[in-house]
């Protein structure tokens, strides 16, 4: 083999060596996360989300289990709660004051809610806040949410329909569309 050949490998191996052993296990770092980090161990779902309470008494446990004692007991049917974890039949959830705790899978539902958050605030007719409003909603009032477009959701709340800012409420991913 030439000494032209010789050096011609040797600059290849340093090539792949900068490319497989330093630079793709670097590029990692600087790359979004994998969607798949983002997806629940049990369900293949998004963590966090939201999702309801499907029942007006929900035991909130300390651990993922029934052997776990209860914390408190949620008697709200339709409270927004979001889902941080998941532990086999068990899902964590947090509510809009903090407070996190283990629930079975079956007291939830995927139906859609929102938790009023802001001081009286005003259901538009469209996406907008010069808008007509349609209805003042105060502190702790929930609405069904039945779309997410941007920064709004649309809602319902009892016969009103129309659109909120989601920073006014709690049960919406802030900057996503969910």
């Amino acid at each position: 083999m030439g000494l032209g050949m010789t050096n011609g490998l040797r600059l290849l191996l340093s090539l792949n060596l900068f490319v497989f052993g330093i630079f793709l296990p670097g590029l990692i770092f600087f790359l979004p996360k994998s969607s798949m980090a983002d997806l629940g161990r049990e369900t293949g779902l998004e963590v966090p989300r939201f999702v309801s309470l499907s029942s007006n008494k929900t035991n909130v446990r300390a651990g993922p289990g029934r052997r776990y004692p209860i914390k408190w007991i949620f008697q709200r049917q339709n409270l927004p709660v979001k889902i941080i974890a998941e532990f086999d039949t068990w899902r964590k959830i947090k509510d809009h004051e903090g407070v996190e705790g283990w629930v079975h899978q079956r007291m939830l539902s995927g139906r859609r809610w929102v938790f009023i958050l802001g001081e009286n605030v005003t259901i538009r007719k469209e996406r907008s806040l010069t808008a007509q409003g349609v209805a003042r909603l105060e502190p702790g009032v929930m609405a069904q949410l039945d779309e997410i477009s941007g920064d709004w959701c649309l809602v319902e709340a009892g016969s009103y329909t129309g659109w909120l800012l989601k920073s006014d409420v709690w049960g919406t991913i802030v900057n996503k569309d969910r």
